[in-house]
């Protein structure tokens, strides 16, 4: 197996584009002021993955930070929420968990133009393919073995204990989670897509119970890992602008959506042989997790899948009006946003398998 094309484009930084350029100044400054044993001067490059919030590697002659900011020109409501970033990672990295250190956060958008944060750089490996080329089955099998267990931890931490007792509304979560994707795709909507204006009818009439509330990440994939270098273990998750409390089968399930999304050189997995390439079963990557979290088991999936399905398309069509807008903030944008239509028919697919008709 080869590399693919995401590992290859999205991993690695590249130099700021013009319409992405910080004042480098008014940043040292700033960082002098509030980064703990920052000494400048500073040198920039932004890092090729992601979209949604850019994010800079900040080099210094004796440390290396990373910044992650809103985008420049308007912005949804809700959307892009550095602030509660910085907050849930702050919260998290005292107890042991796998975040990158928190530095400091800047609400004043007179700094760089937006509200940002910086953090410590975390060093290691950064996979995309879920497939995991030039891995062996043993390191296959720890890297998903790794995340499964990294997620465990996540929904066992006592959000109370570590004051995020007000982190997120109380009530059923995916109520909440449908009610606001129907708003942002909503809000983003450049064309009419019949799944979508089904799965909008369909969805908040089927909300299934919730039995727990944990920290949800919101955006829970390989590509949102870094791995230590030489073992399979997960050293920091990134991206946590979807976070907040709410049923841990949110999680669970958007991790389990590689298994039945097809292996594009993304996170999916499906119809590829598992036990030839040390990859868990799904069921085998469900008995870990109940283990780990007390359950005896999940619901029927279908559910599940549709609605991260659904709140993915409200995700990428967010992208695809930034497009429109001019503040898209990846040059793979543009190809993500195509998937709109294909995500949204994919969501129905499994609607109706749950039993949508």
């Amino acid at each position: 197996m080869t590399l693919s094309d995401a590992q290859t484009t999205m991993v690695g930084t590249m130099p700021v584009p013009e319409k992405d350029r910080l004042d480098e100044t008014r940043l040292t400054a700033w960082m002098a002021d509030n980064v703990e044993g920052f000494a400048g001067p500073i040198a920039l490059s932004r890092f090729k993955g992601g979209q949604s919030n850019p994010t800079y590697r900040v080099d210094t002659p004796g440390q290396s930070y990373v910044l992650r900011r809103q985008p420049f020109g308007p912005l949804l409501p809700s959307a892009h929420a550095v602030d509660r970033e910085y907050r849930v990672q702050a919260a998290l990295h005292p107890t042991g968990f796998p975040v990158a250190r928190p530095y400091g956060l800047c609400t004043d958008r007179d700094v760089i133009g937006s509200m940002f944060y910086v953090m410590g750089l975390a060093e290691g490996r950064n996979l995309w393919d879920g497939a995991l080329p030039g891995c062996t089955p043993e390191q296959r099998r720890g890297v998903y073995h790794a995340m499964i267990d990294t997620l465990a931890a996540l929904h066992n931490t006592d959000h109370e204990a570590i004051g995020l007792g007000d982190y997120g509304k109380p009530g059923n979560y995916f109520e909440r989670q449908v009610a606001r994707w129907t708003k942002q795709y909503r809000a983003s909507e450049t064309e009419t897509i019949p799944e979508v204006d089904k799965l909008i009818a369909w969805l908040p009439a089927t909300v299934p119970p919730q039995e727990r509330v944990a920290i949800v990440h919101g955006d829970f994939r390989i590509d949102n890992m870094i791995f230590a270098g030489a073992e399979d273990r997960v050293i920091a998750v990134l991206d946590w602008e979807l976070s907040t409390l709410g049923d841990p089968l949110a999680d669970f399930s958007y991790l389990l959506m590689n298994w039945v999304t097809e292996p594009e050189g993304r996170s999916g997995i499906k119809g590829l042989d598992h036990a030839a390439l040390g990859i868990p079963t799904l069921e085998e990557a469900v008995a870990r997790y109940c283990a780990a979290t007390g359950r005896r088991g999940v619901p029927d999936l279908n559910w599940y899948f549709a609605y991260n399905l659904f709140r993915l398309t409200g995700i990428v069509q967010g992208i695809k009006k930034r497009i429109v807008e001019g503040t898209a903030a990846s040059v793979h944008a543009e190809r993500t946003a195509a998937r709109v239509p294909s995500l949204a028919a994919a969501s129905w697919h499994f609607a109706q398998l749950a039993g949508a008709r």
